[in-house]
């Protein structure tokens, strides 16, 4: 078995249990290979002895005994046959093992550039999710999401877009913490869901057509002649092959043809909702039963077990597994001569519209509610291997207090830990400002996003990347990246200026009296003369000391650092500086520093860029 963090936590690191996972399920997989080719060539030796022996029992007249050897031939190639479909299962699972094992690797280096960006949750009119790199190119999502299915990704995503409730946040964190040591598990849960590739369809729009009417609903005719039809036909073949003539078969045919013309369309509106929705299906189900299985102590894990007994001695994963069978059901018609055959003799797609309409009938309001909690799930698992592969991380304590930040050891969850130099940082109350100024290249805009990415990850309930983080609820808003846009007629100056103008607004609201603001504002104003940027900077600053909101603004203007003797207690001055070497080259250590910075690099930036200065 793989080496379990549980039992090692504390002389294994996460990359060396993932390559240990590597190696021990490639060996696995290549393993269950070498079976899988074994049990092919079995089957192929007994096709050909078995197609030969019965040739030679024909030749020598003996059929009754040819007959037997086939028959039981065919008994053996039928159990060869699901033998080889386990040992193919078991192949393929320890491959997805192994390669989640690799994307944990690649995870751990920085490399993110192979992962889903989660470009269709990007707005850029959100609060701050483009400026924060929340999703995109080398993203928060990147690095956070495990998840297996659509509606994973889409609850793991609306945990990052939107602050949770601090009841909400100390459960997910119970939650993680119980799942982060069982790697095993987690990885388990993953590789059963990407047995199934095809899930790209929302359950929730399947989940909507199951509470259409049902297609059986005003036809009481249409079941029995359902019943007698197929007998017919059958009866029809028998009639034909004892040599009585061809017209009770070619009526069956007459009549199962109509009906299958008549409801032409509903049986391919059933079969394209079924065929969409089987492999999310069969992947829900095989995950559920993997945590049905299994008592759970955080008070959400609980509550998402009781939420899955949807009925007495009926758990969530038989009902999906019913239904996802019912799903393959129609899976007859992606092969169109056994599909016109089976409907024109037994009417198939039918009797599928049939059971489906009897599952309906059962559960079709209860389906979303059980495939919402296996998404909860699946995105509470993406929280739990974050949590897992960042031992340093800490879980972050939730504040009382009005927009509190408190952070030791800050640093960026997107720059990896040989590159990633830490800081301390803390505000608290309304009305703070902390003005950081500082040199081209020096780390202002990073520390800003630093900042605001783990109070994202705090509000979703995820470990940050900090020694101690302390934090209150609040509304993240960022004005960081603004370009123009030539659509709208808006040149990039306007555009911070509408964006500045949300940020008041939704201070001055009331729902900032419940969940404050905290702004991050990188170089504001930077579209017009240094005169007019001093005079907008100062003035935003005034007005927002009056509402519910503090932040941070980074700037080159020195005189925006004056405020902190304008407004004493709540105006702070940090800075970020480089340092000339004697060989000429600039050193940035990427330390906040108290106070403001008095050195700026930008001419001998341009010098070692080769621009000749007078």
């Amino acid at each position: 078995m793989p080496v379990s963090s549980a039992t090692r936590t504390l002389s294994v690191s996460p990359a060396e249990l993932f390559q240990e996972n590597l190696a021990h399920y490639t060996e696995r997989e290549a393993y269950f290979a070498g079976r899988h080719r074994l049990v092919a060539l079995v089957r192929l030796l007994v096709f050909v002895g078995a197609g030969a022996g019965a040739w030679v029992l024909f030749s020598a007249g003996r059929t009754t005994v040819a007959f037997g050897v086939l028959f039981v031939a065919y008994l053996v190639f039928l159990g060869l046959v699901r033998w080889h479909t386990a040992v193919g299962y078991q192949r393929e699972h320890f491959r997805l093992l192994a390669q989640l094992n690799r994307d944990e690797q690649t995870r751990l280096a920085g490399q993110l550039a192979g992962f889903d960006p989660g470009l269709r949750y990007l707005d850029v009119q959100h609060p701050y999710a483009a400026d924060l790199d929340v999703f995109g190119p080398h993203s928060l999502f990147q690095l956070l999401n495990r998840s297996t299915s659509r509606l994973g990704q889409d609850w793991l995503a609306a945990w990052l877009l939107t602050p949770s409730l601090p009841t909400a946040v100390q459960e997910r964190q119970q939650a993680t913490a119980e799942l982060a040591p069982d790697v095993a598990w987690q990885q388990e849960w993953q590789a059963r869901a990407r047995h199934y590739p095809r899930q790209e369809s929302d359950p929730r729009q399947f989940a909507t057509w199951l509470r259409h009417p049902n297609f059986f609903a005003g036809k009481g005719w249409l079941l029995p002649v359902m019943m007698v039809l197929p007998v017919v036909a059958v009866g029809g073949v028998v009639w034909l092959l004892s040599g009585h003539g061809v017209w009770v078969l070619l009526g069956a045919l007459v009549l199962t043809g109509s009906l299958n013309a008549r409801f032409g369309a509903v049986r391919a509106d059933y079969y394209t909702q079924a065929t969409a929705m089987r492999d999310a299906l069969r992947a829900a189900h095989d995950q559920l039963a993997l945590f049905e299985a299994r008592e759970w102590q955080a008070p959400v894990l609980r509550r998402l077990h009781r939420t899955l007994q949807v009925a007495e001695g009926t758990s969530a994963a038989a009902l999906l597994n019913q239904l996802a069978r019912i799903a393959g059901w129609f899976s007859l018609r992606q092969n169109p001569a056994v599909a016109g055959a089976v409907n024109g003799l037994f009417l198939w797609d039918l009797w599928g519209v049939w059971q489906l309409d009897n599952w309906k009938s059962q559960l079709a309001g209860g389906l979303e509610p059980l495939m919402e909690a296996a998404a909860e799930l699946d995105a509470l698992v993406s929280l739990a291997a974050f949590r897992f592969a960042n031992p340093t991380y800490s879980e972050p304590t939730l504040s009382a207090e009005t927009l509190e930040v408190v952070a030791e050891g800050l640093g960026h969850p997107l720059i990896f830990d040989h590159q990633r130099i830490t800081n301390d940082f803390s505000t608290r109350g309304a009305g703070q400002t902390v003005v950081v100024t500082g040199s081209n290249m020096a780390g202002k805009s990073t520390f800003l996003r630093t900042v605001g990415l783990n109070l994202v990850l705090a509000q979703a309930g995820a470990v940050v990347a900090a020694r101690r983080f302390h934090s209150s609820p609040a509304q993240v808003y960022t004005a960081m990246r603004t370009n123009d846009n030539l659509a709208e007629n808006t040149s990039s100056f306007y555009a911070e200026l509408k964006r500045l103008r949300l940020l008041l607004d939704l201070a001055e609201a009331p729902a900032a009296a419940e969940l404050p603001i905290f702004y991050l504002l990188d170089e504001i104003l930077k579209g017009t003369n240094s005169q007019d940027r001093h005079r907008g900077a100062r003035a935003l600053v005034h007005q927002l000391r009056q509402r519910p909101a503090s932040g941070l603004i980074s700037t080159h203007d020195l005189e925006l650092a004056a405020l902190e003797e304008e407004l004493p207690g709540t105006v702070r001055n940090f800075s970020f500086n480089s340092f000339l070497e004697p060989d000429g080259t600039l050193r940035f250590d990427y330390h906040l520093t108290p106070g403001v910075c008095r050195a700026f690099n930008a001419s001998q930036l341009m010098r070692l860029m080769g621009i000749v200065l007078e």
